[in-house]
């Protein structure tokens, strides 16, 4: 099982950036492999801190990291995961010169503004980790979704037009009947390692094979279906699915569903964001969502069971007697779903009193017998409203549904 990446630094969850970068320096200085002459222990656990430090000190990818875990890494959650693969040295050392002033680009912490190290870029090379090097593009979709979708998930299908594997030569860009042979330089390695002398001491400098591009292969009789490159145009479907509770604009990252990379190389990831349709019955903020619900002068004075609105269908709201406008019932879990967490948000009900615009000649009697009778409205709850009014136009109060106990105990 792969560790903590916090535990693999040696900070706590709340670590801020600087002590991040401060936990892997030195943890870094302490496993380089220019320190300890090529010890295998040694250059593993360099490469494990750096793929820990370069999780932690990116904020998206920490979220992602934080709330699912290594599960990020495979495309689970919602944010902005990160790569599952293992670094190789060259792009743990790459990752360390840049940070830390060895890279020509003056990292914080290593040297300053990187004017003195200058050099080094000449000797450890520009390149990209070979991973990169061969790695297919990622591919990004639209999802369009509606808020009942979202509420109870949803498993979406998407047709995507790419370079695919070539059949002829199953991606390895060789014609049928031949193979691409190792590198005679790089010994199919794909890099090479040089030792060089300077005035810190002994650097290891690991760069891309001249030969091979950093492949570790060579192709010397090219497919003709694919020209050798290993990949052809195609069609494929993908089935996404989308997890209750995601938010518009949220995306999926599904690892490895992207366009292969060339003569195998891996893939690229498909990117799917999220485009949610409004419903015109709620407002949503966050896990909850406001209903505004219309009623009579009677319902409100009276009371009423009425039906209102959710995402999984109608329920039952009982009004009770008295019920003012702007007043606001909470349905507990009738919201949406906590994404990546157990329960619902809640719905708010806010209430809105009805007046007739036109009045037939029954209905004008009977509220002119009422008015000699109903009571005066009172000035403190008169006054309140005026001033939460005032206060709410200046911007001093949130115009929030507030939440009034109904009957049944729910509030």
């Amino acid at each position: 099982m792969k560790q903590d990446f916090y535990v693999v630094l040696g900070v706590t969850r709340d670590a801020s950036e600087t002590d991040i970068k401060k936990a892997y320096r030195k943890m870094a200085m302490e496993c380089h492999p220019d320190r300890n002459n090529g010890d295998k222990a040694a250059e593993e656990k360099f490469k494990l801190v750096t793929e820990a430090y370069e999780v932690l000190r990116d904020p998206e990818k920490r979220a992602a990291y934080d709330r699912y875990g290594h599960q990020a890494a495979r495309g689970g959650g919602g944010g902005g995961g990160f790569s599952s693969m293992h670094f190789d040295l060259s792009e743990a050392l790459m990752v360390f010169m840049r940070d830390f002033g060895l890279g020509g680009g003056g990292g914080g912490g290593g040297g300053g503004s990187g004017g003195g190290f200058a050099g080094f870029e000449s000797l450890f090379g520009e390149a990209r980790p070979r991973r990169d090097r061969r790695r297919g593009h990622d591919i990004k979709v639209g999802l369009k979704l509606t808020l009942a979708e979202v509420a109870s998930g949803a498993t979406k299908t998407v047709r995507i037009k790419s370079l695919e594997t070539c059949p002829e030569c199953a991606g390895t860009g060789a014609k049928s009947g031949t193979k691409p042979v190792p590198c005679g330089t790089c010994s199919g390695t794909g890099e090479v390692r040089r030792q060089a002398q300077s005035l810190f001491g002994q650097f290891l400098t690991v760069s891309p094979c001249p030969t091979c591009g950093g492949e570790g292969k060579i192709v010397q009789d090219p497919c003709d279906h694919c020209g050798g490159d290993g990949r052809v145009k195609g069609e494929k479907t993908i089935q996404i699915d989308v997890p209750a509770g995601v938010a518009d604009h949220h995306y999926l990252t599904l690892r490895g569903q992207g366009v292969p990379g060339p003569r195998n190389g891996p893939r690229g990831d498909l990117i799917a964001v999220l485009d949610i349709k409004e419903d015109p019955r709620f407002e949503r903020h966050g896990d909850d969502l406001v209903f505004d619900l219309g009623i009579t002068f009677t319902q409100a004075a009276l009371g009423a069971e009425v039906e209102v609105p959710t995402p999984y269908g109608q329920t039952k709201l009982r009004l009770e007697p008295g019920t003012q406008t702007g007043m606001a019932y909470r349905l507990r879990n009738k919201g949406l779903p906590r994404l990546g967490d157990a329960g619902h948000g809640d719905l708010h009900v806010r209430v809105h009193v009805w007046t007739p615009t036109r009045l037939t000649p029954e209905q004008r009697k009977m509220l002119e017998k009422l008015s000699e009778v109903e009571d005066a409205v009172p000035e403190e709850s008169s006054g309140s409203n005026f001033w939460d009014s005032i206060r709410r136009a200046l911007g001093l109060e949130e115009d929030q549904p507030r939440p009034r106990r109904r009957r049944g105990g729910e509030e």
